[in-house]
């Protein structure tokens, strides 16, 4: 064995590495990153939950438990109250997701309050998601249990009671966490069409040939990004389908529903295969997204809400997840899978991924160069 020549590749590979600045920088720094993300990311205490509560007795009674929940929104901070004039009207923001429980007291809540006839709160969840619905009827439960505190005698006969309706049958993980993986997987098809790809044939001289014909910029970024939205939706439509049959969520095969599913899948990976495109537009050395797959991966994905609530989270984390295409995705999928929820659930969730993908390929556009 020649110590000599075993060297000579050792300095190589360490002359490239540290020619290499933003190598480096995914090697060093951004697993520190990763570490304070995962950090965060889970176990974290539920706050300023969307809580609908329906005052339909107007009561001095009523009163109370309306500043039972002024008091826990102050201090525990698990809800933010909005108060709503109708039961119905607040039921249908329960069904497309803007808020996450209704709480409702009926007409005649004070009447049997007084006469001693059990009076009743009623109390509907959105059990989709299993961390924040029991986050939120624990803190229920123990408004119920101080309300029915005695004051000076023991008041059993009007001793208020909490009617839990779940609006929706019980919530597998494997359905929570389906849109998540659906959403990976686009991600995944992203960074190996949008970046892995695009600096290898870099690397291989493939792209000398696209320079050489006379094709516009603009019509070349735009077939990379549209061969990677192809894919990205073929994967993601695949995953839809196979894992939607493998978790057992009903009706995967409606075609309006499928429609909607393509909708937004489509979305998702134009948005993906633009930002993917932009990180790795102006970059030359092939080992830099292979470095930085990972670590996008726990930027992207995890604080997207994809395996635990996002209203979980610190502040500064939920700022992550405002800028990332994988929260609106995860938002659309789950109403549609879970929710069965038409386009008034995702609408909004479609515009903003139309945004993102349309300053991504703004920027793509800026800061491609047609040359070598």
């Amino acid at each position: 064995m020649n110590f000599n020549r075993t060297w000579a590749l050792i300095e190589r590979d360490l002359r490239k590495f540290f020619r290499s600045p933003a190598l480096m920088m995914t090697s060093m720094v951004f697993p520190l990153m990763q570490l304070v993300v995962l950090g965060y990311a889970f176990g974290g205490k539920v706050t300023g939950v969307q809580v609908a509560f329906v005052d339909m007795d107007h009561s001095v009674e009523s009163l109370k438990v309306r500043e039972m929940f002024n008091g826990i929104a102050a201090n525990a901070r698990t809800f933010h109250v909005i108060d709503y004039d109708s039961e119905q009207k607040a039921s249908e923001d329960l069904r497309n997701g803007y808020v996450r429980a209704v709480v409702y007291v009926p007409q005649d809540f004070s009447q049997r309050y007084y006469h001693r006839d059990r009076p009743r709160i009623a109390f509907m969840e959105d059990n989709t998601d299993q961390f924040i619905s029991s986050a939120i009827l624990e803190r229920v439960q123990q408004m119920v249990e101080q309300l029915n505190a005695p004051e000076v005698e023991p008041r059993l006969a009007s001793q208020i009671q909490l009617n839990t309706v779940e609006i929706y049958p019980y919530i597998e993980y494997i359905k929570y966490l389906l849109a998540g993986s659906i959403a990976l997987s686009i991600f995944v098809v992203a960074m190996i069409g949008g970046g892995i790809t695009f600096i290898d044939d870099k690397a291989r001289g493939l792209h000398e040939g696209y320079l050489v014909t006379p094709i516009k910029k603009t019509e070349l970024v735009g077939g990379l990004i549209g061969a990677g939205t192809i894919k990205g939706l073929m994967a993601g439509m695949v995953l839809t389908v196979i894992g939607g049959m493998i978790a057992g969520i009903p009706r995967i095969w409606d075609p309006v529903r499928l429609f909607y599913l393509a909708l937004v899948v489509t979305c998702a990976a134009i948005a993906m295969m633009s930002f993917m495109f932009l990180l790795m537009v102006r970059v030359d050395d092939p080992l830099v997204p292979r470095a930085t797959f990972g670590v996008l991966n726990t930027l992207l994905f995890f604080p997207s809400g994809a395996v635990y609530p996002i209203q979980a989270f610190p502040r500064w984390l939920r700022w992550i997840a405002v800028i990332d295409p994988f929260t609106y995705t995860v938002h659309a999928l789950r109403n549609l899978t879970l929710k069965g929820t038409g386009i008034e659930g995702i609408y909004m969730d479609v515009i903003v991924l139309l945004g993102i993908s349309a300053v991504m390929i703004a920027g793509c556009l800026i800061l491609f160069k047609r040359q070598l």
